[in-house]
């Protein structure tokens, strides 16, 4: 036998250290070759540490939310010529007598997992016992075969984390009667299954107990920025409607004649608006260094896009937003989005934006008031498309009554740089290329 030492190494150029998001191993369990360790987080990435020996893992070199250097001891391993996978809660008594041990095999379905001697999974549909039977009853009729004093035949131990154990045991379900999907393992969501089969376990089930998550990673970057934002940033939001009717109409006539291209959604209309009022307003288009007390208003346009991911809220940028066309913007903001999605987007994607956009879609209701996205000064939300009637001019010099689709935009500005009155100046500016989108087209 020997120890191997798997050490942190460099994820990156420049990085010093990286936190620990997610560990996949623990002291005392067998991990082969290639097995998943752990995720590490550095800069919005996150890299998935793997193990170049096979062994039984000895220590752990942090939990899940320390922070530790490059090059230091992440896990280490006992390495053997042969190791015995056992794991907990694989064997399988058939009888009153002590069981031999087993070593455990990957479970393919529930016969496996239960055993022989387990009675019949009650919700599986199993032909050896009635559907009477399977549905609500509290007391199953079958008889120990050890002649134990419960009346219950002994069960099999089902694989299932510690938090649905103790929620079964709190329901008072037993494992075994609870029908398992893909790897036999139960989970809540097959404990949900169950009760709503049997209606006398969820009419006396208790509420599944509190459940308390760390904040970690990318979760814990984002609490930490959204609070540094709003503790040294004075925000202002202003919101405005306007009258979309004519963009829609622009977008499916563009959607229509260039079907070959990227499908136009109103974001790269609204960034292009964006991208030719701002000219006029640059103290939008700026960054606020809070240690030098300096602002820099920037010419070039870095969008950035608050995008929604399984991680959290990420923030990758479209460089140079002023000099693309609507479609070359359609197709970035697509490949960007998909990149943070999936995990791929590379540090200087997710860097250097200079004002952002935040957008709900169909959820984005009729008003906003986003959270800057330090060290900017402005973040644009467009709300909800609505349709509802609105007087309109009716060319003769009077106004008549239609049916428009209608949108509300929102802004939050830092207001010491921002005054009230630039805010609004900009967004009627924005608001008069959008109620007359040619005016985006035009060279």
């Amino acid at each position: 036998m020997a120890r191997y030492t798997f050490n942190l190494p460099d994820i990156g150029e420049g990085i010093t250290e990286a936190e620990i998001v997610a560990l996949y191993v623990k002291p005392g369990d067998v991990i082969e070759e290639d097995g998943r360790l752990a995720d590490m987080m550095t800069d919005k990435a996150t890299v998935e540490m793997e193990s170049p020996v096979a062994g039984t893992v000895l220590e752990v070199g942090g939990e899940v939310g320390e922070v530790i250097a490059i090059g230091s001891a992440l896990v280490v391993i006992e390495t053997t010529a042969e190791i015995e996978e056992e794991r907990e809660g694989a064997e399988t008594p058939t009888s009153s007598a002590a069981p031999e041990p087993s070593r455990a095999v990957e479970p393919t379905g529930a016969a496996e997992m239960a055993g022989e001697s387990a009675p019949a999974n009650p919700v599986s549909g199993s032909a050896q016992e009635p559907p009477e039977r399977r549905i609500g009853d509290p007391e199953p009729q079958q008889k120990s075969s050890g002649g134990t004093d419960s009346g219950k035949a002994p069960t099999a131990k089902v694989l299932a984390s510690p938090a649905v154990r103790k929620r079964a045991d709190d329901l008072g379900i037993d494992l075994a009667q609870v029908r398992r999907v893909a790897d036999g393992r139960v989970r809540h969501a097959d404990l949900d299954a169950f009760l709503s089969y049997n209606p006398a376990y969820a009419s006396t089930s208790r509420a599944a107990p509190d459940e308390t998550i760390k904040v970690v990673g990318l979760r814990r970057r984002i609490a930490e920025n959204m609070a540094a934002s709003k503790r040294h940033i004075p925000h202002f939001t202003y919101v405005d409607e306007c009258d979309v009717t004519a963009l829609e109409e622009l977008r499916a006539s563009l959607n229509a004649e260039h079907a070959d291209r990227p499908k136009l959604t109103v974001l790269p209309l609204l960034i292009s608006a964006i991208c030719r009022a701002l000219p006029r307003y640059p103290m939008l288009n700026a960054r606020y260094d809070d240690e030098a007390n300096t602002v820099t208003r920037h010419s070039a346009v870095h969008m950035g896009l608050a995008t929604m991911t399984d991680a959290g809220l990420m923030v990758p940028v479209i460089q140079d937003a002023q000099g693309q066309n609507l479609w070359q913007l359609a197709r970035e903001i697509v490949r960007l989005a998909e990149a943070a999605r999936e995990g791929r987007a590379k540090s200087e994607e997710l860097s250097g934006s200079t004002i952002t956009i935040t957008s709900l879609g169909p959820l984005g209701g009729i008003a906003s008031t986003p959270v800057i996205n330090r060290p900017e000064v402005a973040i644009l939300a467009p709300n909800r498309i609505v349709e509802r009637p609105a007087f309109v001019p009716d060319g003769l010099g009077g106004e008549r009554l239609a049916k428009r689709k209608l949108m509300n935009l929102s802004i939050s500005c830092d207001h010491r740089v921002v005054d009230g009155y630039d805010a609004a100046a900009f967004v009627q500016e924005l608001k008069r290329l959008i109620e007359a989108p040619a005016l985006i087209l035009a060279g």
